[in-house]
């Protein structure tokens, strides 16, 4: 399948998900609607993409699309959080007014609680119907919480108006961004039945996309159209924040980006299967403008 088509399965699913969950509401209806909005209204479904990808390398069974829509609700929750005043004060998500511009702070906040909290009933649903695949959702747990995507959100915070070395700035993202990018692709591996060996390449393979993924985020805060990322840019300098571009500079960002594409091509080498689809992800995400 191509990039497109994934992208069309999830949206296709994710929106089937909460016509369903708004229909059968009464008082809990506006908390679906809040839920509903920052999640149906765009995005790239990256994190979603990589699991289907990777368990299709593994499986040719039909991917659980439970799990890909339980990652992108993780996804949107950080993003609805993300953008309250108290955290980066953000008024654009996805080319929309972002969530609590639309629903207000106290909504927007339980928004995002409701979007985690489903992503779990959905996903602890999926390992009570095969337990033997426990092991994805706790490598997907522990990507989403306090030692993972969290843990890099307090690092980033703690850093606002601090100059902080490429070593410590790696590790904020590899937490704060990688962490989800990461599990996406593993948890998909793990269901898909690869191997213990596998799961270590593609470990490192998601380490190094996950950085590539921010450092191009930096840049296009920097060089990017807002019409084409559906969000300010400029904000990270805005809000003090460091990036691999004030760091590094613009030139050698882009420099570190294509050596960590690089080393994703190098360890899909190393793995006996079809990885083209993750070959055309990885090359996606170097390219990409939005």
């Amino acid at each position: 399948m191509s990039i497109g088509e994934y992208k069309k399965c999830i949206d296709r699913e994710l929106k089937l998900y909460f016509e369903d969950k708004i229909k059968y509401s009464e008082e809990e209806k506006i908390i679906y609607e809040a839920m509903a909005y920052s999640t149906n209204i765009g995005g790239k479904r990256i994190r979603p993409i990589l699991f289907m990808a990777t368990h299709n390398i593994f499986s040719n069974s039909e991917v659980p699309m439970g799990i890909p829509c339980a990652i992108e609700m993780i996804h949107t929750y950080s993003l609805i959080h993300d953008d309250l005043p108290d955290m980066d004060n953000d008024d654009l998500r996805r080319g929309k007014p972002t969530n609590h511009k639309v629903f207000g702070n106290a909504m927007a906040i339980l928004a995002g609680d409701g979007l985690l909290n489903e992503a779990f009933n959905i996903a602890f649903q999926y390992v009570v119907d095969h337990p033997h695949h426990a092991k994805a959702l706790k490598y997907l747990c522990n990507s989403s919480g306090v030692d993972g995507m969290i843990s890099g959100q307090v690092i980033d915070i703690l850093n606002e108006n601090k100059t902080v070395s490429l070593k410590e700035l790696e590790k904020m993202h590899r937490l704060k961004t990688g962490a989800l990018i990461k599990a996406s692709i593993v948890s998909g591996a793990i269901i898909g039945g690869a191997t213990e060996e596998e799961i270590v390449l593609l470990e490192q393979y998601g380490d190094a996309l996950g950085l590539a993924f921010q450092v191009i985020d930096d840049i296009l805060d920097v060089t990017g159209n807002e019409d084409k990322i559906g969000k300010k840019v400029g904000s990270d300098a805005t809000n003090n924040k460091s990036t691999f571009v004030s760091v590094i500079g613009l030139e050698e960002s882009k420099v570190y980006a294509e050596k960590l594409t690089l080393k994703c091509y190098d360890i899909l080498e190393n793995i006996d299967k079809n990885t083209d689809e993750l070959y055309e992800i990885t090359r996606y995400l170097l390219n990409r403008e939005e």
